[in-house]
């Protein structure tokens, strides 16, 4: 995928278990997701990769960063 940032298998993992915990009816506000982004110092985007391979929506974005 095109700038993706290398994530090992076990910062993937955490970031799958943060999305599901923050997740509601397969969606997760934008707020979440920043706040994923920002606590494991990745990238927004990451996340927003990471939730759609878990058919998890980002919704009330507030930036379209999703």
């Amino acid at each position: 995928m095109k700038n993706e940032t290398p994530l090992t298998d076990e910062q993937r993992q955490e970031i799958e278990k943060l999305v599901r915990g923050a997740a509601r009816d397969n969606r997760i506000l934008c707020s979440g997701a920043l706040a994923i982004a920002k606590s494991l110092g990745i990238p927004s985007q990451e996340v927003g990769r990471i939730a759609n391979r878990l058919n998890i929506k980002i919704s009330k974005c507030q930036l379209d960063c999703f």
